[in-house]
């Protein structure tokens, strides 16, 4: 296994640079909302993945209980992360609202 190292940042042009090359495809939208939308995506996914899980368990397809701790674990926590992006927005969206201009 190789470690990569990391690489030093010069200026704030290197900076520009990353950001253009980590939002392809995304270059119109704002990267706070693509990450609130690949927060959603993560929520369906894994909600999807632990419902499949339980119905596999339920029709006696498997008996592997660890795969749906594993997915219901999963669902619990991008739930989660979910639920807390949306609180750190609202309370940064208070304080530029309690700010006197």
């Amino acid at each position: 296994m190789q470690i990569i190292p990391i690489q030093k940042i010069n200026s704030i042009t290197d900076l520009n640079d990353l950001n253009k090359t980590s939002n392809t495809g995304a270059s119109n939208s704002v990267p706070f909302q693509t990450m609130f939308q690949d927060a959603i995506q993560n929520v369906k996914a894994t909600d999807s993945n632990l419902t499949q899980e339980l119905n596999k368990l339920a029709t006696g397809q498997t008996d592997d209980l660890h795969n749906l701790t594993i997915a219901s674990t999963k669902a619990t926590l991008s739930v989660q992360m979910l639920v807390q992006l949306r609180n750190k927005a609202l309370d940064s969206y208070n304080e530029i609202m309690r700010m006197s201009v």
